[in-house]
């Protein structure tokens, strides 16, 4: 998916902008083929929990290995939830939740990833989820882990060029010098895309968005042959990193 975007669909005429919130948490879970069906119903279960919750915005995503961003990529061991939140206090509050508390009972692994927006172009459900941060807050992720965010939602009858043009990509971002993790995160295995990457620092990432051959192409291509309706690309500065993914910790 690409990291730029030539034509982002703007903010309705005479609206504010949304705020930065003050922190990004993305959990993974990763449960038993057993409790599969469990999982499944977490993601029903949790529409009510967030609804009612302080977040100003979530997502509840299946996942995929990351192997070819594709849809057989799609990985039902593992589960994630996206949430962003105006005051630092009601996200430490939520790990206290009985959401967190029953994917904790129902997984083997957790993997807790607190980010703070440092840069965001874009639209995810015609919202702006991390707000506009100001150049400046770049700084903050001169050094030290960052992480990335995409989602495009895929306009119809757009899906097998985009699909055919994704695993040089995908090939390609598993030999980049720096990449800690990358992992597929979607509402659904179809349509609607995204990824979640992690870097050892901002010039990584930057190294793979804009110097690598097969991603510069898609990049092209998208804004050539319009695959997109809605796209979002958000960077992040990392302030906590716990847990593990498949076992191993990023």
């Amino acid at each position: 998916m690409a990291d730029t975007a030539p034509a982002v669909p703007a903010a309705p005429s005479g609206s504010a902008p949304e705020p930065v919130p003050a922190v990004v948490v993305l959990h993974v879970w990763g449960v038993a083929r057993c409790a599969v069906p469990l999982a499944v119903a977490r993601m029903a279960l949790d529409r009510r929990n967030l609804r009612t919750s302080p977040a100003r915005f979530w997502k509840l995503l299946g996942t995929g290995d990351g192997r070819t961003f594709t849809p057989r990529d799609a990985d039902p061991g593992h589960w994630a939830v996206l949430t962003t939140w105006d005051d630092p206090a009601d996200a430490a509050a939520f790990e206290r939740s009985p959401a967190v508390a029953a994917w904790d009972r129902l997984a083997h692994e957790r993997l807790r990833v607190e980010m703070v927006p440092v840069a965001a172009r874009g639209r995810w459900s015609g919202r702006a989820p991390f707000g506009e941060p100001e150049p400046r807050r770049a700084s903050a992720s001169a050094s030290g882990p960052v992480a990335s965010i995409t989602r495009a939602r895929i306009r119809l009858g757009r899906g097998r060029a985009f699909w055919r043009a994704v695993p040089p990509v995908s090939t390609d971002l598993q030999q980049v010098p720096g990449m800690r993790l990358a992992v597929g995160i979607g509402e659904a295995p179809v349509g609607l895309q995204g990824t979640f990457s992690l870097w050892d620092d901002a010039a990584s990432l930057r190294d793979f968005a804009h110097r690598r051959a097969a991603h510069r192409d898609v990049v092209e291509r998208t804004a050539r042959e319009g695959w997109y309706a809605e796209e979002l690309f958000a960077r992040f500065a990392v302030r906590d990193l716990a847990g593990t993914y498949r076992g191993t910790a990023p």
